[in-house]
């Protein structure tokens, strides 16, 4: 497996899930393949705003821009000062953040393992298994009574997605509310890796600025 899969992404780490996906492989090392190997090509460029969209090129994928929000393929510092690793976010691809109140949603993509077998019971396992990692690491930074609400793992409607599952959770960090949310999905031949922050200063507009985009969000396949 990849190293910078193993990189920190928001408050949480992307392994929570690859580790599980990780043990499903070795478990199935035996399994007879169920894709071929698949290589992104690194010399596309990420891809262009067109219109009031973002389209993808070297993942392809579709998102609208909401009114007021920013879409870059570069991540902002202020992610950094959220606690977020710049290393994790170096090797994002795709952002999309309100400048007012640092309100942010990322988009990543990683291949799947040749032999792993998706379905939507096993999406919402490894979705609910970041849910732990965060509390965890929430808890080990902020104190171990840390009042966190925890929603549960629910399945999410993507277009052009099979599988994919939704869970959040909510918590008071240094007398600032938020939400901080997570999809994880599949559709060949990727895992896909939705996550967003939705900070106190503006919570209704920025949670509906979300709802939006993820609305619009279209995985458009490989060709």
């Amino acid at each position: 497996m990849n190293n910078t899969n193993w990189k920190q992404k928001f408050w949480f780490r992307k392994r929570n899930f690859l580790f599980l996906i990780f043990s499903l492989m070795l478990v199935n090392a035996c399994a007879l393949p169920v894709r071929q190997a698949y290589r992104v090509d690194q010399s596309l460029p990420i891809g262009s705003i067109q219109g009031d969209s973002f389209v993808g090129q070297r993942f392809p994928f579709k998102i609208k821009i909401p009114a007021g929000w920013q879409a870059t393929t570069q991540y902002p510092e202020f992610l950094v000062g959220q606690g977020y690793g710049r290393e994790g976010l170096k090797e994002t691809p795709f952002f999309l953040f309100n400048p007012q109140t640092k309100s942010s949603m990322q988009v990543d993509f990683s291949p799947a393992g040749r032999t792993v077998r998706f379905d939507q019971e096993m999406i919402e396992m490894l979705t609910r298994s970041g849910g732990g990692g965060l509390v965890a690491e929430l808890r080990e930074e902020h104190g171990k009574n840390l009042p966190i609400q925890l929603s549960k793992a629910v399945p999410i409607r993507i277009k052009g997605v099979p599988y994919a599952a939704r869970m959040s959770a909510q918590f008071t960090v240094k007398e600032e509310w938020r939400d901080q949310g997570w999809i994880y999905a599949f559709a060949e031949p990727y895992q896909i890796f939705i996550f967003f922050l939705i900070t106190g200063e503006n919570r209704d507009a920025d949670t509906d600025a979300i709802e939006q985009a993820l609305s619009s969000f279209e995985y458009l396949g490989v060709r």
